[in-house]
């Protein structure tokens, strides 16, 4: 009877390690939960900027408007006839005349 239930308390103490500290545990089902809501967030994320990238694809497919547009904005590149004009803002106010009397 004694052999008995010192196997039974055996088997209970290695199925209690198994359930908290083994493969397949909880502690590890929390983390792969965790992972997994990490990677559908890096997904999401993904998905929206492929559908832009997607977008401005089929843009400069379907005509010329949206590849002048990029040329202008990321080249600076101008229509022949245009003129083109170039603003410099100072960094630093300029000083006052009155400051120096």
């Amino acid at each position: 009877m004694r052999l008995l239930l010192l196997g039974l308390l055996l088997l209970l103490l290695v199925l209690q390690y198994r359930l908290w500290f083994a493969e397949g545990s909880l502690a590890e089902r929390a983390r792969l939960r965790e992972e997994v809501v990490e990677q559908e967030a890096l997904n999401a994320e993904l998905r929206a900027r492929n559908a832009v990238i997607e977008r401005d694809v089929l843009e400069l497919k379907s005509g010329k408007e949206g590849l002048e547009q990029r040329a202008r904005e990321q080249l600076g590149l101008i229509r022949e006839g245009e003129v083109f004009y170039q603003f410099q803002q100072d960094a630093e106010p300029a000083a006052d005349a009155n400051d120096d009397e």
